[in-house]
């Protein structure tokens, strides 16, 4: 069985307790819908600052 492997991007800004608590939740899921062992479900969180991430043509470092 092929694992799954998820790439969760967000902003910065998070602290290392939320990320923990989000990779244990999404990890549960993803055994529960997919049917995968724990082990088998890898994460990998990117990082993305504001200013080099844009929605409809506007920089969201620029949306307020």
């Amino acid at each position: 069985m092929h694992m799954p492997l998820l790439h969760l991007t967000m902003h910065p800004g998070r602290s290392e307790d939320q990320k923990r608590d989000f990779v244990r939740e999404v990890t549960k899921v993803a055994v529960e819908t997919l049917a995968c062992p724990l082990n088998s479900v890898e994460i990998i969180i990117t990082e993305v600052p504001k200013n080099a991430w844009a929605t409809g043509g506007t920089l969201k470092s620029d949306q307020g």
